[in-house]
């Protein structure tokens, strides 16, 4: 697709859709989000199951709620994530002992095991992209920047 040549008012144009900074999120994260598809397939994940996996290698056990927060999720949006998780053997999902309202989720076996595949995930995706690690560390620092910013 050919891209439209930049002219003289566009710079001066507020409203210019290559100076939106949401045109250039939201480009970038389908960008990059795609070439984690082939990269994930062979693990059976999904990009927003790897992000739910990511999590519990971190901690495991957690409450959904937590989960929920760490990835900025609805827990409406979290639950099938979870369901197709534990369909696939990767968690399971329980009443917590401590409070029987709140659901914990689990890793099983299976679920711990997949973490050493997943170690190759973010060399293969760093390769794909071709950046260097410094571009990529700065610019996921200014993304931090900004979830902090536009969550307050």
């Amino acid at each position: 697709m050919e891209r439209p040549q930049v002219t003289e008012s566009m710079d001066v144009d507020p409203l210019a859709l290559e100076r939106q900074v949401c045109f250039a999120l939201a480009v970038a994260s389908r960008s990059v989000i795609s070439l984690y598809r082939p990269v994930l397939e062979p693990l059976g994940l999904t990009h927003p199951q790897y992000l739910v996996m990511l999590a519990l290698w971190e901690c495991n056990p957690r409450r959904v709620t937590d989960i929920s927060d760490t990835l900025f999720l609805e827990p409406a949006t979290l639950s099938p994530l979870l369901k197709r998780l534990e369909t696939a053997g990767l968690v399971t999902r329980a009443r917590s002992a401590e409070d029987g309202r709140a659901l914990a989720v689990e890793l099983t076996e299976k679920g711990t095991a997949l973490r050493k595949q997943a170690e190759e995930v973010p060399g293969k995706i760093v390769a794909r992209l071709g950046v260097p690690q410094s571009d990529l560390q700065s610019i996921r620092g200014a993304l931090t920047r900004l979830i902090s910013a536009a969550t307050v």
